[in-house]
């Protein structure tokens, strides 16, 4: 398949939202990237071209074998030349009918080949995008764009657009015909051309803008059922669903409204035009029957002059008709250019810093640095989540970062996968400089396990082996057993290539966990990232996942965010954040003994009574230790 065009960089700019919406474009040119979509395709565009100045000969034909067929066949009264008239007629329709089926068959192929390029390219650039985009994307908007706005380029790219050219060949080859059938009429119908021209002109705004402001209401429909759906156990725990009815229901309805005013426009201006045109072929009709009464026009030139003005005003009124899907296309081509140019804030240098390699006695990879690191989330900019943070560790070190909700913790982990670049200061992987390297570089020695495990609907298979794709059978069934996830996946139905559903619907909490931890162990990377990756767990199976992420944890560099510090009493190193900041580090014992923050949650989790601590020494935000 040739290659997609991507958005050039001089057309990119900074990272943009669908929500942001742009003002309804005046003109048809966001159709015309689209012309990049089309070019790999020349040759079938040229052959469906051809087909196309074909037919519509062809039918203009038609006009002149009417004309013999009254003349010389009716008029004249000879049964041989009504015969040759009746025979030419008919090859003249065969050709019309192939050349049809060729212009359609290569049109619509068209039409659904760069309707799914242009998808593929879209997609391409979303999944792309750095989380800092989603933040104030909703997920339903794309998708709308994915689908709806693709399939109005669809329907133009793969009919309207041949609609258009065949009428402009017929109505300008139509317009022709009737100068030379008869001068005289053909004045008459070009006196009616400007005042179907004008409601044209004048209707098209309002159509494209309502248009536009149409597809805006479909896609937040499909946002606000898409988040509504994904949510649809806490919707209904909280007997939400008679709110969500009514709130869904308005924007459908307000969808609705919008709707019916852009066709009321279209029926009102369609309605004019085939007025116009079709007043101006009765006009005509009277004026040269009484030509032919006279004398000075035959019947044929007549029959033909009539099927040329029927042809003009059929086309004429086709392309009024059009215009508004052509209209509401350049809407959608305009939403879909907004997102194949946005960028990522999030992308690898021109020339990335490689990370070092591992060599047979070398030193030992999975240093992490972060030095003076200062940040904030785009979606909160004045509230910073890390303050001149600084922290080392060093390969094969296992590190434990505590604190109160909100201290950052989480933070860290967004930043070593560079997920966001900081405001201030530097995040460095063995020695590199994040900023400096191809963040799939970075992230491929990163092994994450997140507290809220994302499972795919496919099999237990491919759930495991998202990280390593070419991992072989045995060695995912290897890292399942590691996990303590092969128990359960060995009593599924199809076992292993079980159908988990819809974000692992059909496993526990617990067991989407061990999932998780499977894909994490068969990775095999030199640093994890542990976010309390075993909270959700039983505590039979927590100790047996224990047991096997220290196994792992050996030679690797493991961070573990604790919301439990039972679960890294072993930790080489604890460093307690609070407010986005180190505010002590060392060992369980070091750090108990040191008194503070730490001896503070360690008293709350470990003893029933901590003699150690005044009730007035706990603070509130102590007791949320996530």
């Amino acid at each position: 398949m040739p290659s997609r065009p991507a958005a050039s960089p001089e057309a990119a700019q900074p990272e943009a939202t669908p929500s942001d919406k742009p003002r309804a474009s005046r003109s048809l040119k966001p159709l015309f990237p689209l012309a990049a979509y089309i070019r790999p395709y020349l040759w079938r565009s040229v052959g469906a071209a051809v087909a196309l100045v074909i037919s519509s000969g062809t039918v203009l034909l038609l006009g002149q074998g009417l004309r013999r067929l009254v003349d010389q066949g009716f008029t004249a009264g000879n049964a041989h030349l009504l015969d040759q008239a009746v025979g030419a007629l008919i090859a003249v329709i065969a050709v019309l009918a192939l050349s049809t089926y060729v212009r359609f068959y290569l049109v619509s192929w068209i039409g659904e080949r760069v309707v799914a390029d242009v998808r593929a390219a879209v997609f391409d650039r979303v999944i792309g995008m750095s989380p800092a985009y989603f933040e104030t994307t909703k997920t339903g908007e794309i998708l709308s764009r994915l689908t709806t706005d693709t399939t109005l380029l669809q329907t133009v790219i793969g009919s309207t657009v041949s609609q258009v050219l065949r009428n402009i060949l017929i109505l300008l080859g139509g317009l022709a015909m009737l100068v030379v059938t008869s001068p005289k009429l053909t004045g008459l119908v070009l006196i009616v051309v400007p005042f179907v021209l004008v409601p044209i002109l004048f209707f098209g705004r309002r159509v494209r803008g309502l248009s536009r402001l149409t597809q805006d209401r479909v896609a937040e429909i499909g946002a606000y059922a898409e988040e509504a759906i994904n949510a649809v156990r806490t919707v209904q725990a909280f007997t939400h669903e008679t709110v969500d009815r009514q709130r869904f229901g308005q924007r459908v309805d307000q969808s609705f409204q919008i709707a019916i005013d852009r066709i009321r426009v279209r029926a009102l201006l369609t309605a004019i035009v085939i007025m116009l045109a079709f007043g101006a072929v009765a006009l005509v009709m009277w004026i040269g029957g009484h030509d032919v009464v006279a004398g000075r026009l035959s019947g044929g030139d007549l029959s033909a002059f009539v099927f040329y003005a029927i042809l003009v005003a059929v086309s004429t009124g086709t392309l009024s008709e059009v215009a508004g899907d052509l209209q509401r296309a350049a809407g959608a081509a305009e939403r879909l250019t907004e997102l194949l140019d946005s960028r990522s804030d999030i992308v690898a240098p021109a020339h990335p810093v490689a990370l070092p390699q591992a060599v047979p006695g070398g030193a030992r990879l999975g240093s992490i640095s972060l030095r003076d690191v200062t940040f904030a989330y785009p979606a909160r900019p004045g509230l910073p989540s890390l303050d001149r943070l600084s922290l080392e560790v060093k390969p094969g070190e296992t590190v434990a970062l505590v604190g109160p909700s909100g201290a950052g913790k989480t933070t860290v982990f967004q930043l070593l996968l560079r997920f966001y670049d900081p405001r201030e200061g530097a995040v460095r992987v063995d020695g590199v400089d994040l900023r400096q390297a191809d963040p799939q570089a970075v992230r491929s020695r990163i092994g994450l396990v997140a507290q809220d495990p994302v499972i795919f609907g496919a099999s237990a298979w491919e759930n495991i082996r998202y990280g390593r794709p070419e991992a072989s059978d045995a060695e995912v069934h290897a890292a399942a057993e590691a996990a303590a996830a092969s128990e359960f996946l060995d009593r599924l139905p199809q076992g292993m290539d079980t159908f988990l559903g819809e974000k692992g619907v059909r496993l526990s909490g617990g067991q989407r966990q061990r999932i998780a931890i499977a894909r994490a162990i068969l990775r095999n990377p030199p640093i994890l990232l542990l976010d309390e990756a075993t909270s959700a767990l039983d505590a039979e199976s927590e100790r047996a996942v224990q047991l096997a992420l220290e196994r792992l944890s050996v030679d690797r560099t493991t961070l573990v965010i604790a919301h439990r510090l039972a679960t890294v009493l072993k930790a080489d190193r604890i460093v307690v954040m609070d407010q986005g900041r180190v505010v002590a580090s060392g060992t369980h014992d070091e750090l108990t003994r040191q008194g503070g923050l730490y001896a503070r949650l360690a008293a709350l989790q470990f003893t029933d009574r901590p003699h150690d601590v005044r009730p007035q020494d706990i603070r509130p935000a102590d007791l949320a230790v996530g």
